[in-house]
């Protein structure tokens, strides 16, 4: 059976993984597929690492494309994804409307699951945001980081700490069984990143790698990924 090698940032997780099987009984090729934090994308990308799908943030692929390592013709947006707030499914979901009720729910937390804060979009822009808050000092011992989104949230979902909170990409969020979204951050520090796929300029087949690209952004899979998380 044909390979298609998927190189995928996490936020496309779900949608890439249901399309996996559609994509499978229309082509008889299987797609292997590594979801990466952006940051360790990127690394393995330009490290050589197989790749004939590359799907990552619309701004990272435009740059691929100026150096030709991916076809700027496939270039194809799949939506924007926010960051968001989660707890374990079950528990009492805190208020973060606005900038005061964020900081009382982060203080409140007695830990904060998040994505690599080094190479991950939301790891970074959690710092960030707990920095803008005057937080970061006295919460940084309570951050509890994962090489990405997923196994944040898969974390979260696993432990019995009381009064925990994540902090990852709204698709990661969904995409994981046992949290439940509390909702995007409050506008003032709302992070809505836009994906994109691209067939790689070392595809070994790009009419096939090309079909997948267009199942993901394409309109059949329009409310998949809606229902993912991703917005227009």
């Amino acid at each position: 059976m044909k390979q298609l090698y998927l190189l995928s940032a996490g936020a496309a997780q779900a949608v890439a993984t249901a399309l996996a099987t559609p994509f499978r009984a229309a082509t008889q090729a299987e797609v292997r597929a590594s979801f990466q934090p952006v940051g360790a994308l990127r690394e393995k990308f330009l490290a050589g690492e197989a790749c004939d799908v590359a799907v990552s943030t619309a701004a990272m692929l435009e740059e691929f494309a100026r150096d030709a390592r991916v076809d700027a013709a496939t270039i194809l947006p799949l939506g924007r994804v926010h960051t968001g707030i989660a707890v374990r499914s079950g528990e009492r979901a805190p208020a973060i409307g606005n900038r005061d009720e964020l900081r009382a729910a982060l203080e409140h937390a007695a830990r904060i699951y998040v994505p690599d804060p080094e190479r991950a979009t939301a790891g970074i822009h959690s710092v960030k945001v707990l920095r803008g808050l005057g937080l970061y000092d006295a919460l940084a011992p309570r951050l509890a980081a994962y090489p990405n989104g997923a196994a944040a949230m898969a974390a979260l979902a696993a432990g019995t700490e009381r009064d925990c909170l994540g902090c990852t990409q709204v698709t990661e969020i969904k995409y994981t069984r046992g949290v439940t979204l509390v909702g995007a951050l409050p506008l003032e520090f709302d992070l809505a990143t836009p994906y994109a796929a691209a067939v790689s300029s070392s595809a070994r087949e790009p009419g096939l790698a090309l079909r997948f690209v267009r199942m993901l952004g394409g309109a059949e899979s329009e409310q998949l990924r809606r229902e993912a998380g991703f917005e227009a």
